[in-house]
């Protein structure tokens, strides 16, 4: 897997449980197998991640304000993986660990 460091995402699809939407973007830096994240858009006045990554594997943990300015947060693995067209999409798997729930969100690179 290439690095993540300036790729942008897109939200294709989101859990039931999920507060992200197809306004949501994300924005990665990456050093090494260190990653940091800042996301925005929707329900989410601002957001970030901080985690690691090793191979097709992303791991993080994530706090967020949202627009009604509740501060949540949780933890995510994410599959990496590799379209035809070359863009990356990833398979999050969160936990809430400040409200009930889980799921599965998809985020798409943005190309341009």
């Amino acid at each position: 897997m290439n690095t993540l460091d300036q790729l942008s995402f897109h939200v294709s699809s989101t859990a039931p449980r999920g507060v992200v939407s197809s306004d949501t973007c994300l924005h990665f830096a990456q050093r090494g197998s260190r990653v940091l994240g800042r996301y925005h858009g929707g329900t989410i006045h601002r957001g970030y991640l901080v985690g690691t990554v090793a191979g097709c594997v992303l791991q993080f943990r994530y706090a967020q304000v949202e627009v009604t300015g509740h501060v949540h947060g949780g933890r995510s693995i994410c599959d990496i993986e590799q379209l035809s067209d070359g863009r990356l999409r990833l398979h999050e798997h969160f936990t809430w660990e400040t409200r009930p729930g889980s799921g599965t969100n998809c985020f798409d690179q943005m190309v341009g």
